[in-house]
């Protein structure tokens, strides 16, 4: 067959990566009724477990692709992780409540990615107008004011196909090729070691190793331990700057490390290797109409289980704002926020995770647990809250500008962000919802605004009194855009809107 290239049709956004990342803002994309093509290398999903932790915001965005149920059965609830010394002494406690929390789901889940991938791929076919093809292999990216063309061999058949779209996103991972195409250098933060990543499947029940996770300070040796899903366990060990990477992942050597919890008997080994943790952030998320999401944006060390979650909120942050832009809805100056508002966020977690680090290879050992509180028994205690967004889309009172809003329940005991949908929703005390739909149908109905009011979401009023606000508008990916005071008008709130396309004055 020639190897000619071939033009192969066009499409609004061209996702290069399959992983998590991908097929989540693919399937987010979908949802938008945007047309979408994704690219991956390799023919199938990776088999072996990889990312092993996400929490309740993740949960959120599957929920919002209508996914989450396929995804709960898969899932292990964690308790929390403890940080212990080389005696075994608890030095902090960072427990999770077995309560769903105020996204409406729990703080966090152990799952085993290729079980998540299966469902998140499995989605993709919901939408017509979204297409995955595997074994196609990018190499050249090119972008004028028209749109961008993107190019790749086609690994089954040596053909090198010509895609025209509106953008590229690379989801491709630490070594983005998209990246590379931006011309993005990465923002260095400090910390990089070797690690060994050891899976097993235990072949008897071990209740004794527990389900917290646990990070052993050692200085000797420092390991994390963590419960999978299933008979899943995980074991992640410090390899030393004299150690070869080869000869450590030889079983003989992986059972002797492990020989402090378990013994060849009682588990199989199913992958062990070296990885190298990282922290990164890309200087440049976007050029033009070429951007990066997840790994090839930002890259943290594993203490805090965030890598995932970022990557994630980078795709639900940016499916709404491509979908408006696309749309028309929207000038391509609001892409701009993408960045400004999520690279802020994913570094404060990155930092946190570093420090964390610092307290496992007992490097940094102060800073650390400064992190954590003091519990009437003495006990450290680490409590993590989520940073707010980056400098962006902002309206009205903006002292909640940022932040995640509650997801609450309707009268018939639904989940409220079921009832919004991907889009905005103004969120008012009773009384109000029906004079705004009466009075702003028009201007609500062009900023495709749903209006969600007390007398139908139990909790909102409690949590409107509780701020001293009459309305909030919250954004497609749940954060807040903005408020309104108690007694001032909500109608101020679409002003909040300004990026979007002119809306009608009145109605």
């Amino acid at each position: 067959m020639s190897n000619m290239a071939a033009h192969s049709g066009s499409f609004d956004v061209v996702i290069v990566g399959r992983g998590p990342v991908g097929s989540t803002l693919a399937n987010l994309l979908g949802l938008c009724g945007i047309r979408t093509l994704i690219l991956e290398r390799e023919a199938k999903a990776y088999h072996l477990p990889r990312a092993v932790h996400f929490d309740d915001e993740c949960m959120r965005v599957f929920q919002t692709i209508g996914l989450a149920d396929a995804i709960l059965p898969h899932l292990t609830l964690s308790p929390g992780m403890r940080f212990v010394d080389a005696e075994g002494r608890l030095l902090l406690d960072w427990p999770r409540t077995r309560e769903p929390t105020s996204m409406g789901w729990n703080l966090s889940y152990r799952f085993h990615q290729p079980d998540l991938e299966n469902v998140l791929n499995k989605g993709l076919a919901r939408w017509p107008h979204v297409e995955l093809r595997t074994r196609c292999d990018v190499f050249a990216l090119e972008q004028d004011h028209n749109g961008a063309r993107v190019r790749y061999e086609d690994l089954g058949t040596g053909r090198l196909v010509d895609i025209s779209c509106a953008y590229v996103i690379g989801c491709d991972g630490a070594r983005s090729l998209v990246r590379r195409f931006i011309g993005s250098a990465l923002d260095d933060l400090g910390f990089h070691e070797r690690w060994l990543v050891c899976d097993v499947l235990l072949s008897e029940a071990r209740p004794d190793l527990g389900d917290f996770s646990v990070q052993h300070c050692n200085p000797q040796r420092p390991a994390t331990y963590i419960r999978g899903t299933g008979n899943r366990r995980r074991w992640e060990i410090t390899v030393r700057p004299d150690e070869d990477a080869v000869e450590i992942t030889q079983p003989a050597r992986v059972w002797e490390l492990l020989s402090p919890w378990l013994r060849p008997a009682e588990a199989e080994i199913e992958r062990a290797a070296v990885y190298t943790f990282h922290s990164a952030v890309a200087q440049q998320w976007r050029a033009g109409r070429l951007l990066l999401a997840g790994d090839s944006a930002h890259q943290t060390p594993p203490f805090l289980g965030q890598g995932m979650c970022a990557g994630i909120r980078d795709a639900a942050n940016l499916a709404w704002k491509l979908a408006r832009v696309i749309a028309g809805k929207a000038t391509p100056d609001l892409l701009d926020t993408y960045q400004s508002e999520r690279a802020p966020h994913v570094r404060e977690f990155i930092e946190l995770a570093i420090r964390l680090g610092g307290l496992i290879n007992t490097r940094a050992v102060e800073a650390a647990l400064a992190t954590g509180t003091a519990q009437g028994d003495g006990q450290l205690k680490l409590d993590v809250q989520k940073p707010l967004l980056g400098p962006g889309l902002a309206g009205g009172d903006r002292s909640m500008t940022g932040k995640l809003a509650p997801q609450f329940r309707t009268r018939d005991l639904g989940r409220s962000d079921d009832r919004v949908g991907y889009r905005f929703a103004l969120l008012c005390r009773s009384g109000l919802g029906t004079a705004m739909i009466e009075q702003h149908h028009a201007r609500l109905t062009a900023a495709d605004v749903a209006v969600i009011c007390g007398e139908e979401a139990g909790g909102l009023d409690g949590w409107l009194d509780q701020h001293g606000f009459d309305a909030v508008l919250m954004r497609p990916d749940r954060y807040i855009l903005g408020a309104v005071r108690t007694g001032e008008d909500p109608a101020a709130l679409l002003s909040g809107l300004a990026f979007l396309a002119p809306l009608p004055s009145a109605a």
